[in-house]
């Protein structure tokens, strides 16, 4: 299914939305049901407003009722492939730390685990205390 994630990723990727930037990003985030969610980059001129492809990835997968995810696949265009972002490791953190990230470049590939991105992260188990 990692073949399947990369070209999902990869297709959703051409659609970006980077004008500022020129960095186009995409994402495929398989939920633990085997569902495919994508995403892309949004830029605003209004820099914060900007929306990453992994954030719109966890929202199209959140409208459609998926909670639980098992790997994100993300799509740069540079070698060696950008890994998340920091407010895209925090919310992808919320449903759990075990998702396993994959970040392709055009000729490379890396692969993590969440936690091993977001050391201590802060969770849901940091608010039961």
């Amino acid at each position: 299914m990692s073949a399947e994630l990369v070209r999902r990723a990869r297709a959703v990727q051409k659609n970006a939305y980077c004008p500022y930037s020129k960095f186009r990003v995409g994402a495929a985030l398989e939920a633990a049901d085997g569902r495919v969610y994508v995403g892309t980059n949004v830029e605003s001129a209004s820099y914060g407003l900007t929306i990453c492809a992994e954030r719109m990835a966890i929202g199209a997968a959140v409208a459609d009722g998926a909670r639980g995810f098992s790997r994100i696949v993300v799509a740069t265009e540079v070698d060696p492939p950008a890994s998340p972002c920091g407010a895209c490791r925090q919310l992808l953190a919320e449903f759990g730390l075990d998702l396993e990230v994959i970040a392709v470049g055009p000729k490379t590939e890396r692969r993590w685990v969440l936690r091993d991105l977001l050391p201590d992260a802060f969770a849901r188990a940091t608010l039961a205390k």
